[in-house]
């Protein structure tokens, strides 16, 4: 395979999580990076299923942590119905730097992006069963990135839902273990400790 037919996919949410990028289809090697130019933030980008998402847009000099994630070409469209409501866009290898000292390699890079944000509202919250999938993928590339995907993400001030007993994300994964998340989100979600406490049935 050439470099030119490689592709990968920046994953910024739920495709951190390696068994959440599963359920959509086939990829390949992951690497931990951080991309220069776009500014995550929680966003409703549907009312289907009465959440809010991650969202990322274009801003100069933002930073936003995440995954470069190779996937056959035959298996963007699996990907592309998964992000409906983002456009896939080309990004070039220079807003991409790694953790490590491990080069970029060499493909077509892309990214899902939003063209603008709304902030979630009561209706459309910031769910845990959707942070949840998020911080759990975080954590898999250790808890200093999980802390920064916390820091690097704006709109954690607005109206949040622990929906762990009623889960509204579809992608939910509700064998995970709550108590190291509830410490991560402590600070930034706005919900009483019993609320945020309170785990999968």
């Amino acid at each position: 395979m050439s470099k030119l037919d490689r592709h990968f996919i920046f994953g910024y949410g739920s495709l951190i999580n390696s068994l959440s990028r599963a359920v959509t289809g086939e990829s390949g090697k992951v690497l931990a990076v951080r991309i220069c130019g776009y500014e995550r933030s929680w966003s409703v980008m549907s009312v289907d299923f009465g959440m809010s998402s991650v969202a990322v847009v274009q801003r100069e000099g933002a930073y936003c942590n995440g995954v470069l994630v190779e996937v056959p070409e035959s298996e963007i469209p699996h990907f592309d119905r998964r992000e409906q409501g983002y456009q896939r866009s080309l990004i070039e290898r220079h807003q991409i730097e790694t953790y490590q000292e491990i080069d970029l390699p060499e493909g077509t890079l892309w990214i899902y992006h939003a063209h603008e944000i709304v902030p979630p509202t009561q209706a459309c919250p910031i769910a845990l069963s959707y942070a949840d999938v998020i911080l759990a993928g975080c954590i898999e590339h250790g808890h200093d990135f999980a802390a920064e995907f916390i820091a690097l993400t704006k709109g954690w001030e607005c109206p949040a839902l622990n929906d762990r007993d009623a889960p509204r994300y579809p992608r939910v994964q509700p064998e995970l273990s709550t108590p190291v998340l509830n410490v991560l989100m402590a600070s930034v979600i706005n919900l009483s400790d019993d609320q945020l406490l309170a785990s999968y049935d």
